[in-house]
Parts: C-alpha cells; structure tokens; sequence
C-alpha cells in the first residue's frame, strides 16, 4: 500500500535488461554511442519532429533548469504558476542556472495558469524599463503538481497569449505521459502543435531508474543548450546508461503502457475515495490525487500499512475528527492486492 511518490517505485524489468545489455562491452562516452542515435530517432518519431534536439539528463530539475536558462536571459522572469515544481520543488534551480532571471507567479485554477491571468502578468512585466524585469518564457507543467491536466483546448489559449508577445514556452513534463494517454492525442499535439517550443519528457517517474530527455523544437537553441549542459556538469561520459534507459522506454510502447496502468491504479483509488466520503480537493486527471478524511481515517489507514504524505497536520496530535489532506500517488507497479488492501481498510473506517 505505498502511494506516497512514483519516485520511489521499481524500475521496469525490462529497462533493468536494456542496462544490463548496455553494460557489455565498450561504447564511445558523452551521446555519441550508437543506443543513443536510436534514441534521437525514436523520439523525433514519436513528436512528429524530424527536427527537433533530443539531449538527455539524469533528473527532473537538470532538465527544466537546463531548458529554462537556454529560452531565459538573466534580465528576464519566467511566468510558472505558484505549485509549479520549478517554484516549489527546485531549491531556485531554475534561477541559478538561469544566472539570475526570476519567477513569476501566475494566478492557476486547478492548478493551471489562464490565460486571463497569464495575460495581466505578462502586461504587469515590462512596465518599469530598465528598473524591472523583462517578459521571458512561459513554464506549464503537465500533468500539474495536483494531478490535473491541461487540455488542449487550454495549451492553445494559452499559446495564443505568448504568441501576441513573442513568448517561448517550456513544458515541465516530469508526468508527461500520464496526462498525454488521459488525453488520448499525440505527443506533437500536446506539444509543439500547441505552440511548446522545448519540453522535459520525463522518464523517472513513469518507471525508468533516472534520465529525462529534453526535447527542443527550435533547432536554434540546440547548441546553447549543450554547452550549458557541460558546464552545468550534467554531461554524463558514460552516457550509455541514461541512453538504454530511454532506448527501452521508446521501444514496443512500454512509456504509454506504465502510463495507463499508473492512471487506472489511480482511477480505482478515487473511486474508492469517493464511495468512502473522501472530499476530493483537485479533480484527479492523471496519476495523484488529493483527498480529505477524517484525522482517525488516517491513522487507521497508516496503522494498517498504508504509506503517503499528510499535506497538513500531524497524524499522531489533533481532533480525531479534523480534515487533513492526503496526497495518493500510483505508478506503473501498483497491483491490484495493494489497492484492494487499502480500500478494505478504508471500508471497515
């Protein structure tokens, strides 16, 4: 019953054999192995991108910061809402890579920005001349920090609002396929076609043992991007392992497959969430959910096993009766026996 981060599940069987393979022998160091051309390939195909830069970095934080100093000048602000990972998960990652551009917080419903808001703070920067900040990128995530997931529909008004002031946009995409297989459309659409101009395609998360690939649609910030990578001291010489990692993720559909079965496992927890008068706080759209229950339910469920995090409170002092907040969290390894444990506790509360 351990729903307390897709961080801390098992790596894939068949990624731990595709990093065994690659340990055979000997591969020239830093991209330049042959695993890696397949990669390249493999992910051009899958964004409809015969173009696009396809560079790969251990983790989450190396890959939006890394991103986001190749689209940022150190005079300009990047506009990412409050529970944005970049703002609250990064430690200013992003603002020390970027050589000291700041954030802007937009206003987010459901934990994604609008385009309202995002129009009135892109018009609030640029507005003091040389004493403030000027307009940088846009950062989304998706699926968002609270389990929700941007529509198409929302990426492209959003896109529509940068394009009026010549706006890149980045894409934090640690749970990217969980919201591309809940949106049923293709990568391209949630992408580029969208008006993304660089994404983190996130690996870690969805059942790979660390790398993410950054994915530039504009072939000009290619370079730029690669020396940063260097000097940032994210330039693996052994790069092979971050390569097999990604090789077989991309291979016979495995990156869509965890993806679903991390969502269903997450489908079915709600549902019992909901059957036990659990408060839903963010409708759930991908692979996490928020919920509100009872002090006692909690300790109940965690006395029982049950491993996730209190958002507020202590669980152990305070009213038997008070809502405390819980975040419930499913990856590809979540089996049926473990979802049927905890909600027959929760049947018995």
């Amino acid at each position: 019953m351990f729903f307390a981060s897709d961080n801390a599940g098992p790596v894939h069987p068949e990624v731990l054999r595709a990093l065994s393979a690659a340990n055979d022998g000997y591969a020239k160091g830093y991209g330049a192995e042959v695993i890696m051309d397949r990669v390249r390939a493999k992910v051009r195909e899958v964004f409809e991108a015969p173009e696009a830069a396809v560079y790969l970095v251990a983790t989450g934080t190396a890959a939006n910061s890394l991103l986001l100093a190749t689209m940022t000048k150190p005079w300009e602000t990047v506009f990412c809402a409050p529970m944005s990972h970049i703002n609250e998960d990064e430690c200013n990652a992003p603002e020390f890579f970027t050589g000291g551009a700041k954030l802007t917080l937009v206003p987010a419903t459901n934990a994604k920005v609008t385009p309202d808001a995002l129009r009135r703070a892109v018009l609030a920067e640029e507005s003091r001349g040389v004493h403030g900040p000027q307009r940088g990128p846009v950062s989304v995530t998706q699926a968002t920090e609270k389990g929700t997931v941007y529509s198409l529909v929302e990426l492209h008004a959003l896109a529509a609002v940068t394009q009026d002031y010549g706006l890149k946009v980045h894409m934090d995409g640690a749970r990217f396929t969980n919201a591309l297989v809940r949106l049923g459309c293709s990568p391209a659409e949630m992408t580029w076609k969208a008006g993304v101009d660089a994404v983190s395609f996130g690996g870690t998360k969805n059942g790979l043992m660390g790398v993410e690939a950054a994915v530039i649609f504009d072939p000009a910030l290619a370079w730029e991007f690669e020396l940063r990578r260097k000097r940032g001291a994210h330039l693996f010489s052994k790069h092979r392992y971050l390569s097999a990692q990604m090789d077989a993720y991309l291979t016979d559909g495995l990156w869509l497959d965890m993806a679903k079965s991390a969502n269903a496992a997450s489908d079915r927890v709600v549902a019992g969430l909901r059957a036990a008068g659990a408060e839903i706080v963010w409708e759930p759209e991908a692979n996490l959910v928020f919920a509100r229950l009872p002090r006692r339910v909690h300790q109940r469920l965690m006395a029982a096993g049950a491993v996730y995090y209190l958002w507020d409170g202590e669980v152990d002092a305070g009213d038997p009766d008070e809502m405390l907040m819980g975040r419930f969290v499913c990856d590809w390894s979540m089996s049926d026996a473990a979802i049927d444990a905890f909600l027959a506790v929760l049947a018995q509360v």
